[in-house]
C-alpha cells in the first residue's frame, strides 16, 4: 500500500483459528493495508470437531502486526444479546470501521424432526440476530466515505435445519442493507463459499464432496480470502445487494 494511503480497519467476526475462513480474510485484507479488529469465541470451537486452540489468536494476531497491520482481537458471545453491542463498543475505541466481514457462525447439524428449541434459538441468535445488530452498529458509525459489508452464508438446508434457516435469514438482512444503507455509501453482499474444508470435514465427506467439485479439489480458504478483499475494495464497490457463489462451480447445474 502506498504510504499516502490513510489504513482503513475492518472488522472479521468468527477469527478463533489460524485454518479458518476469517483468518484467510484478514490475512488477506493486512496484506491489501487494512488494519484489522477481530473477534473470536473459543467457546464454540470447543463444541465443534477442531477443538479448541488456544495459541492460535495469538499467532494470527503476530502474523498479521508483523504485516505491518494494527491488529485488536477480542473474544464475543454473539448468543448473548449484549455480545456484538459490546464488541462494536470496544471497536470505538479502536476507531471507525470501514469494512465489516461476518465470518462467524453457530452451525451443528439437526433435522425438522430432532432439532431442539435451544439449538434452534442458538442458531438465530448467532447467526442472524447478532449479524443484524453488527451491521447496524456498523452502519451508525460508517465514515463519511462509506464501507462495505460482506457475510458469509450456505445454501446447506437438509438434515441442517436451524443452520440453513438461520443463513438464509442473513442472506435477506444483509440484501436489505445494500438497499437500506446505499445513501451512506455502504455495500452489502453475501458470499456462498460452497464446501471449504477448514477441518469440520472427515474423510468420507472430504471425498464425496471433491468428486463433485469441477475443479477436482475443494475450496481452501484463501480462495475465500481474494473474493472477499475484492469485494471491500474501491474496485469491488458497485458490487451490492448480491448473494454470490463463489464455489469453483460446485453449484453449477445443481
Amino acid at each position: 500500500m502506498p504510504e499516502s494511503m490513510e489504513r482503513k480497519t475492518a472488522l472479521v467476526t468468527g477469527v478463533g483459528r489460524t485454518a479458518g475462513i476469517g483468518a484467510a480474510v484478514a490475512r488477506r485484507l493486512a496484506t491489501d493495508g487494512w488494519d484489522l479488529l477481530l473477534s473470536y469465541w473459543q467457546d464454540y470451537d470447543a463444541r465443534m470437531p477442531w477443538g479448541v486452540q488456544p495459541d492460535d489468536v495469538g499467532i494470527l494476531t503476530a502474523e498479521l502486526q508483523a504485516s505491518g497491520a494494527t491488529v485488536n482481537s477480542f473474544p464475543a458471545d454473539f448468543e448473548d444479546p449484549t455480545g456484538a453491542d459490546g464488541l462494536m463498543a470496544r471497536a470505538a475505541v479502536v476507531g471507525p470501521l470501514s469494512g465489516l466481514v461476518l465470518s462467524h457462525c453457530q452451525s451443528t447439524d439437526s433435522s425438522i424432526l430432532d432439532t431442539t428449541l435451544e439449538n434452534f434459538d442458538r442458531h438465530f441468535a448467532v447467526n442472524t440476530r447478532a449479524s443484524w445488530q453488527l451491521i447496524a452498529a456498523f452502519a451508525r458509525q460508517i465514515p463519511g466515505d462509506g464501507g462495505a459489508i460482506l457475510a458469509l452464508t450456505s445454501d446447506h438446508t437438509g438434515h441442517n435445519l436451524p443452520y440453513g434457516a438461520s443463513k438464509g435469514a442473513l442472506d435477506r438482512i444483509v440484501i436489505a442493507a445494500a438497499r437500506e444503507l446505499g445513501p451512506l455509501g455502504i455495500s452489502s453482499n453475501v458470499l456462498n463459499p460452497g464446501p471449504v474444508d477448514t477441518g469440520w470435514m472427515d474423510d468420507a465427506t472430504r471425498a464425496e464432496l471433491t468428486s463433485l467439485q469441477p475443479t477436482g479439489r475443494l475450496g481452501m480458504p484463501v480462495d475465500v480470502a481474494g473474493v472477499a478483499a475484492f469485494l471491500l475494495s474501491p474496485a469491488g464497490r458497485w458490487v451490492s445487494g448480491q448473494l454470490i457463489k463463489a464455489d469453483g462451480g460446485f453449484s453449477a447445474d445443481r
